[in-house]
């Protein structure tokens, strides 16, 4: 069975979706570890109340190459084989990537390669897009730029806010996650 590490640092929607596919045996994988670099996430309370193992790993004035150290240490501790961010709101360095090369998984709310980044549902938005949507992408050294697992298109309404289109997407985001585990779980 293969172990999750599960990176946050809201609320951790996306998580949740993990972690209830999990528990329903959707998914042949165990999360091993949930970490939030705010300790005040909702995320980690979330995971607490599930029963999973969730760690507070603090980044606020830690140099980004010395706080990703100790983020592959507290995952290899944890003898995580796949690491999963689920709104983990920092760029990861090289030495993070390089210690699980093709085993980082990120879900971001736009059809890639357009609007990645912040605020990709704004973006699309203020460009006039009719389509937006959500992807699953292998993490690389560039941002939002890894080889794409799964897709998925949301339309834009008439009069949509940036809340609406986002609502839309997120719904989208929980399932092409799990699916995109699923599939590479499987094949492992």
């Amino acid at each position: 069975m293969k172990r999750l590490g599960i990176l946050l640092s809201g609320r951790g929607s996306n998580f949740v979706a993990i972690a209830r596919a999990v528990q329903a045996g959707q998914l042949p994988a165990e999360i091993a570890v949930v970490i939030s670099n705010r300790p005040e996430a909702p995320g980690l309370a979330a995971a607490r109340q599930m029963g999973l193992f969730a760690v507070s790993l603090p980044s606020k004035g830690v140099a980004r190459e010395e706080y990703d150290r100790q983020l592959v240490e507290l995952l290899q501790q944890n003898r995580v084989d796949f690491v999963c961010l689920a709104g983990f709101l920092r760029l990861l360095t090289p030495l993070m990537i390089h210690a699980y090369p093709s085993r980082i998984l990120n879900i971001h709310p736009s059809l890639l390669p357009a609007f990645p980044g912040l605020h990709a549902q704004k973006q699309a938005l203020d460009y006039g897009v009719r389509i937006a949507g959500c992807t699953v992408h292998y993490v690389i050294e560039e941002m939002d730029a890894g080889p794409i697992l799964k897709q998925a298109a949301v339309p834009v309404m008439p009069g949509d806010t940036e809340e609406d289109l986002t609502q839309r997407i997120l719904a989208e985001e929980h399932r092409i996650y799990v699916e995109a585990l699923h599939d590479l779980l499987i094949q492992e």
